[in-house]
């Protein structure tokens, strides 16, 4: 093989992997418990605990270190997580494939209202049947991976295998159903048009670009080789000129063009014109006028950065260590038959996904006073169960101080205080 081509770094095969992990970890992520939401519950779950609004340091760490890490990363790498890793752009490039596979290399598809141009020996219906099933099929693969952030595996698979599971929602297909035709629209129609006119993410990511930012150089000292020559541009899946990014914006740092250019020069034993460049552009230095007027550095910006995403991961390590897998509470029950109203209803809350128990006592009153409806509760996964504590009709008149006391064999521990105030009188 040459050896400048085997010198210079290669993007296609990496970026192939690293999409490739991506959709799996964007199955992993919710199917392993590390993140999803608990419609059920109304909660979500992390690394498979559920997580209330009240776990606030669990929340706030979590969301404060993502948002800096991403900052850090679109300072840093710019829209490289849109070439990369991006979903939508995955998709894109796979029925951009697909078409170019049945349809001819020009089978390009455009919103501009320009048909495609077909190759004459693969216009045939079976080549278009095959690539309508190519896209369903991928549609209907897609439109499973949101289930898995709401849903366990098993019951994703429930659904998948149309078998009855209490978890499902009624509507749950017609849902699905929905995605899928969105998603197979924007396969088949849509793609590129998106990240280039109507992706707000994209908008989101360039407010914290600067100077410094992951850039495709182009050496402009060797412009001469690239007369009559637009292969680059014709290896960008965007379309646009990779020499030009100053002008175009819309370069997604997926390092195609580079790959392209480096096979063509590797002919003349040589590296190419463009590579991949932090730090400033050589003409946007000479015709700055000063440093302290622009924008903040990269550095200055990631060590921010760090600091705030230092502080949100001390937070969500606070949370997991404060965290309660089970929680109790209890009110009084809403007994029509009896008029002493006399009765507490104790909730018990499994956050966990796995099974517990609880033993109850109570504290400050005598075997005599009052009566539970089980001592020792057995929690479903994720589950809840009610006890009544019924406080008996002769307690003395007066303010009754005393506490419900829980506790599980992993040594979790809650404590309720009640003051209850008994009308009854003694008689004489």
């Amino acid at each position: 093989m040459n050896s400048v081509l085997t010198s210079l770094p290669r993007y296609h095969g990496k970026r192939r992997a690293a999409q490739a992990l991506s959709v799996l970890l964007a199955i992993l992520v919710p199917a392993t418990g590390l993140f999803r939401i608990d419609p059920g519950a109304g909660a979500l779950v992390i690394l498979d605990r559920q997580v209330w609004f009240a776990d606030f340091f669990l929340i706030a760490g979590l969301w404060i270190t993502l948002l800096s890490a991403l900052v850090m990363l679109y300072s840093m790498a710019g829209t490289v997580f849109c070439g990369w890793v991006c979903p939508q752009n995955i998709m894109a490039e796979w029925a951009n494939h697909m078409t170019h596979k049945l349809l001819g290399k020009r089978a390009e598809v455009s919103l501009e209202g320009d048909a495609p141009v077909v190759a004459p020996a693969k216009d045939k219906a079976l080549n278009w049947i095959l690539l309508a099933l190519a896209f369903l099929g991928a549609a209907l693969f897609f439109g499973l991976i949101p289930l898995f952030y709401f849903y366990p595996p098993a019951t994703v698979w429930a659904f998948v295998a149309w078998r009855a599971d209490p978890k499902l929602a009624g509507s749950l297909h017609w849902i699905y159903a929905v995605f899928v035709l969105i998603i197979f629209i924007d396969i088949a129609v849509i793609r590129h048009f998106w990240c280039r006119f109507a992706c707000v993410y994209r908008v989101w990511q360039h407010s914290f670009r600067t100077r410094q930012t992951l850039h495709v150089r182009y050496d402009a000292t060797r412009s001469a080789e690239c007369e009559k020559c637009n292969y680059c541009v014709t290896s960008c899946f965007i379309d646009i000129d990779p020499r030009k990014t100053d002008v175009y914006d819309s370069c997604i740092n997926c390092g195609e063009c580079i790959d392209a250019c480096n096979r063509l020069h590797a002919k003349k034993q040589e590296p190419g014109l463009l590579r991949f460049e932090f730090g400033e552009r050589k003409e946007q230095r000479e015709a700055r006028i000063s440093f302290r007027n622009n924008a903040i550095s990269l550095t200055s910006r990631s060590s921010w950065m760090a600091v705030i995403a230092t502080l949100g991961l001390s937070l969500f390590a606070w949370g997991l260590w404060s965290w309660e897998p089970l929680h109790m509470s209890a009110y009084r029950a809403e007994n029509q038959a009896s008029r002493a109203n006399l009765d507490y209803r104790i909730e018990l809350v499994n956050k966990r996904y796995r099974p517990d128990s609880v033993v109850l006592s109570i504290r400050g009153l005598t075997d005599a006073d009052y009566r539970l409806t089980e001592t020792r509760v057995e929690l479903p996964p994720a589950g809840r169960v009610s006890v009544i504590l019924a406080l008996s009709d002769q307690l003395p008149h007066g303010l009754h101080a005393f506490s419900i006391e829980a506790s599980s064999p992993d040594g979790w521990h809650s404590r309720f205080p009640i003051q209850h105030f008994s009308e009854q009188r003694q008689r004489q």
